[in-house]
């Protein structure tokens, strides 16, 4: 089962109405919304005239990607666009289903379009999971509706969806509930019939440690206070305190996929965050890192390259301190390499920065790759082989360390090349002392005053 709920393929005509699962159905289910009004949350896909909106209310058919973290409605949307009209509504999990599920359900939607003249909302969950075949298997159907698809994904579809796929689709990206989105929903369902309906009272520090838990996860916010009431109910009281909550839920659950968004926008902050020179930031997304279970070699490899990407030779003893951290990682593994990867992040946060080192190289490969790559100056050709001096190979190359400054004008690049600057020194940390001194060797070398 996804964390948005999932619905089995070919659900009895015969379901339960909502008022017959309500005394065993999860509160997270009870509590899913009936209509597009009762959806807390994703105020910029719901307003009037917004896309979601249109189809939702039944002002628009086109097929859906829902692109979000967990808990943030997916389900209910797909089941809200199904109920527009008489639409008959499938449900595969891209866990457990194939290429023949997917065929299985193309027959069937064309079966009811001609002879029923009804629309099939197919609600793929987990879309990402799909191989590029099952993607392609539903091309055909989405392009001539004869499918509405509605596809649920927690990661970025443009890494994991086929192109042809997104570009019949309408993306939508939904956001994590507000901390004022995940209060009203747990007030709703404290009161509501088809919640906990006025059984227990939540009390102002229990629901403000609910909502800190929930992490605009809506699903875990509700999960959290079913567990809390009916803690409270089996000893007989009625009220909902912090206590209350913190015996039924022992840890906020950090949510990370290391395979797709989370892990990418994790990272991402961290290296942002050591570049902009904040240590606290970077410890905090360090420590999420850790605590989600990501592999601490792939934390320091990043480290690694941040070293000479963003600080290089400002500290040069950044490029050292990521590697040795990498070493400890290697050598002693977790949880004790959890204080190098501190340390170095730390080092590398609050050391001076300097982007030249990536800039030089990135420039230089452009020239490169621009044709740019003339031939090497004879002299400084290999001389080590029988008849290298009749090719004039090696002959006139000058050896630094025979003048007295170890440095002597010489021409070193090609000739298209010459008096080219890909170094360019910052005057920050200790590169302001190479930004003084690099003047005076460029001059040494190509002979200038």
């Amino acid at each position: 089962m996804s964390t948005d709920g999932l619905f089995e393929l070919d659900e009895p005509e015969s379901a339960p109405a909502p008022q017959q699962a309500r005394a065993t159905a999860p509160l997270a289910v009870r509590m899913r919304p009936r209509t597009v009004d009762e959806v807390v949350g994703q105020a910029h896909l719901l307003r009037a005239g917004a896309p979601l909106r249109r189809l939702v209310e039944g002002g628009a058919a086109a097929s859906v990607l829902l692109y979000g973290p967990p808990g943030t409605g997916k389900t209910t949307i797909a089941r809200l666009l199904a109920g527009v009209g008489s639409r008959h509504f499938v449900a595969l999990s891209a866990l457990s289903s194939g290429v023949k599920e997917l065929r299985a359900v193309i027959d069937d939607a064309r079966r009811r379009r001609d002879y029923h003249d009804q629309q099939t909302v197919l609600f793929i969950d987990e879309v990402h999971r799909f191989s590029k075949t099952q993607q392609d298997a539903l091309l055909g159907a989405v392009e001539d509706r004869l499918v509405l698809l509605v596809a649920a994904t927690t990661e970025n579809p443009s890494f994991s969806v086929v192109a042809p796929l997104l570009s019949r689709s309408l993306i939508l990206q939904l956001q994590s509930l507000t901390e004022e989105d995940v209060r009203a929903l747990l007030l709703r369902a404290v009161t509501d019939q088809r919640g906990l309906d006025g059984a227990v009272e939540l009390d102002a520090e229990a629901l403000e440690a609910i909502v800190r838990l929930a992490g605009g996860d809506a699903r875990r916010a509700l999960t959290a206070l079913e567990a809390a009431a009916d803690g409270v109910l089996g000893t007989g009281a009625t009220v909902i305190d912090v206590e209350a909550v913190e015996r039924a839920v022992t840890e906020a659950t950090v949510r990370y996929d290391r395979a797709g968004d989370q892990h990418y926008d994790v990272i991402s902050a961290f290296i942002k965050s050591i570049r902009g020179s904040d240590p606290d930031a970077a410890l905090h997304y360090l420590a999420r890192m850790l605590v989600a279970g990501e592999d601490p070699r792939f934390i320091a490899r990043r480290l690694m390259v941040h070293a000479s990407e963003d600080i290089g030779l400002a500290d040069p003893t950044a490029l050292p301190a990521a590697a040795a951290a990498a070493q400890v990682v290697q050598l002693v593994g977790l949880p004790e390499c959890r204080l190098a990867l501190a340390q170095v992040t730390l080092h590398l946060a609050t050391a001076p920065k300097s982007n030249a080192v990536i800039v030089g190289i990135d420039e230089a490969m452009s020239d490169v790759r621009a044709g740019m790559a003339g031939a090497v100056p004879a002299h400084l050709r290999d001389g080590h082989y029988a008849g290298a001096e009749k090719l004039g190979n090696a002959v006139g190359y000058r050896y630094p360390h025979n003048h007295a400054d170890g440095v002597l004008a010489q021409q070193y690049p090609p000739d298209g090349l010459v008096g080219k600057d890909y170094y360019r020194p910052t005057p920050h940390g200790a590169e302001r002392t190479l930004s003084e001194r690099l003047p005076r060797l460029r001059r040494a070398v190509r002979g200038g005053s």
